[in-house]
């Protein structure tokens, strides 16, 4: 089992030494042509630096812990329309840093995702937001294409939800638009509010589910189990490939320390109870989490591979 973080790699001074750096959208569009081209390319090749340290880091560690998602922001407003073709023209002189990256990866078992923002909603109903979802998955696909991925089923994950008026047919309707590259890598995820794990094993033929064990209890007050019939609807989902589950727990202080939390004697909105803890206080949610033990698990925790790490070490002592 792989235990990941998300797009943060912290110090255990809780300091970033690698951070993605994105320039705003208005201080870009207020330059002229060259230091607009000057100011994407340098910050896209502060990122894609930054993630070859980070990816080397990963190296050193145990096999368990070499699995991270990759931030958006790697390449800073490249679907900006104004930004597009200044990317389309220098793209080819980041190569070298885009191959040393999947090469690290590759080469030391580092597995790799992305995780497109909230506003890309495949499944809604107006044709514009569908076609901004599938130019910003695709934007995600050829980054880990041009790392060598995309070649296989799931060489690489790209995880999105399915929330969105137009349901299953309309995610199933988009995902016919997206290129062979990007129908390799897709992946959806259940979510907390609109869309449950059953409305997301409808698209289980499409391609793989991810299933987030915390969007479900948010969402059903219930804390699936391995044994559930839907955990081998989803494992077949992955066609061979080892799945991803997401776990997050509530915030500090919301939820107690031990047991299973029951929404009915919490007393507390959902909106409270969606919101991730800073780390894993719950040993008795880590333990139901860690017994998924066909998954690798991404952790979505604010303080990112610290958390990861502490679950780690959990795991190890529970051995």
């Amino acid at each position: 089992m792989k235990l990941g973080f998300a797009c943060k790699f912290l110090t255990p001074e809780s300091l970033q030494l690698f951070p993605f750096k994105s320039p705003t959208r208005k201080r870009f569009l207020g330059l002229d042509h060259e230091d607009r081209v000057k100011l994407v390319y340098e910050y896209a090749t502060i990122n894609l630096t930054h993630l070859l340290a980070i990816l080397q880091q990963l190296a050193q560690l145990p096999d368990e812990q070499r699995m991270m998602r990759i931030g958006s922001d790697l390449l800073p407003l490249y679907t900006v329309p104004e930004a597009l073709p200044l990317y389309q023209a220098f793209l080819p002189d980041l190569a070298p840093l885009f191959t040393q990256c999947g090469e690290t990866a590759r080469a030391n078992n580092i597995r790799l995702s992305f995780h497109p923002g909230q506003y890309s909603v495949l499944a809604s109903d107006n044709p514009d937001v569908v076609t901004r979802a599938l130019e910003d998955v695709e934007y995600h696909a050829l980054c880990a294409t041009m790392m060598g991925y995309g070649k296989t089923f799931q060489d690489f994950k790209i995880n999105v939800h399915m929330n969105g008026r137009g349901g299953f047919d309309g995610f199933k309707a988009a995902f016919a638009r997206l290129s062979p590259e990007a129908k390799n890598m897709l992946t959806v995820e259940n979510d907390e509010i609109s869309c449950s794990l059953d409305d997301v094993l409808q698209a289980r033929e499409l391609c793989p589910i991810v299933l987030d064990i915390h969007h479900h209890w948010v969402k059903e007050n219930e804390f699936i189990q391995p044994d559930d019939a839907r955990i081998a609807m989803i494992q077949a989902s992955w066609r061979g490939v080892r799945p991803v589950l997401h776990y997050s727990i509530s915030q500090e202080g919301l939820i107690p320390e031990q047991g299973f939390p029951d929404q009915l004697t919490l007393g507390l909105a959902k909106s409270k109870l969606r919101a991730h803890s800073d780390y894993y206080f719950n040993d008795t949610l880590n333990d139901w989490a860690l017994s998924f033990d066909a998954f690798d698990i991404m952790c979505e925790v604010k303080m990112k591979n610290l958390a990861r790490d502490r679950l780690y070490a959990y795991q190890q002592l529970k051995r």
